[in-house]
């Protein structure tokens, strides 16, 4: 027993460790390309170490390529939609948990077939919608957009761990004279603080690295995020690795930090979805 016990550890931790090099090559890999120039790059192996550790394209990639306008949009974008959604997420949740309204699977079954829907069916209408309403080009067309796909997604993590919260506080606090806004917002609000955590990361995640619908409804160079601002990197008749490689690291920056801020309320926040 004590061998077959150790036989199964030792292939856990060979299991781990070739999962950590699948993760960790692409990674080094980027790394050691941001750091080479044109030449250094075609006229050598694309893991060899560059001659010379070449700065400049982060600095270009910033300052030249509009790296650093792109990061602001998504940035503002990320501040205006993720907060909004969550609140507009937890008050539907909390509605179909907590109030006592006709319908409320029937509603919430509607809100998971928007889940359902494939962004590409819907994004010739929803183009010409935007245009209809003058609003392409402009952070509040294209958040109302996210706002729209993105709701779903949140009402059912909220939902679920709404579920796990026990009805029993409901009752005291109404006791106490707590309105449903106040029941919502003092009670039920702070005991979802991983779900919500959770759905910050996830949301600003999404919102960060979302390249479809920027790509079609914002035409406007100056408008756009990291992803679908990339594309500026890729040259006519050749491209700068190296320079494109440097914008794809400084654009994980942000969303890493959000995540190691946030990352302890990240499992406990998706294993009371799923319960609920």
């Amino acid at each position: 027993m004590k061998k077959k016990k150790l036989v199964k550890t030792f292939l856990f931790y060979i299991g781990l460790t070739a999962l950590t090099l699948i993760i960790l090559v692409p990674i080094g890999f980027l790394v050691l390309t941001s750091f080479k120039s044109p030449d250094d790059f075609f006229g050598r192996s694309v893991f060899a170490l560059p001659r010379t550790w070449n700065f400049i394209n982060f600095y270009e990639a910033i300052f030249k390529e509009k790296m650093g306008r792109y990061m602001l949009n998504g940035l503002i974008l990320c501040i205006i939609k993720v907060p909004l959604g969550i609140a507009i997420e937890a008050a539907a949740a909390f509605a179909l948990t907590r109030l006592k309204i006709k319908h409320a699977n029937f509603i919430f079954i509607l809100f998971l077939i928007g889940m359902m829907i494939p962004m590409q069916i819907v994004l010739v209408p929803v183009n010409i919608g935007i245009q209809f309403l003058s609003l392409q080009n402009t952070y509040l067309g294209i958040t109302i957009v996210y706002l729209a796909f993105g709701t779903p997604f949140g009402i059912l993590i909220l939902r679920g761990f709404f579920r796990t919260i026990p009805g029993e506080l409901d009752e005291v606090a109404r006791i106490d004279g707590c309105s449903d806004w106040g029941l919502f917002y003092r009670i039920i609000l702070p005991l979802s603080k991983p779900a919500i955590a959770t759905l910050l990361i996830l949301d600003s995640l999404g919102t960060w690295n979302e390249f479809l619908l920027m790509s079609v409804l914002i035409t406007d160079d100056k408008m756009r995020s990291v992803p679908a601002g990339l594309l500026s990197f890729f040259g006519e008749n050749t491209t700068n690795y190296g320079l494109l490689t440097a914008g794809v690291l400084i654009s994980i920056i942000p969303v890493l930090i959000i995540f190691i801020a946030f990352q302890r309320y990240f499992l406990e926040g998706m294993a009371g979805a799923i319960k609920g």
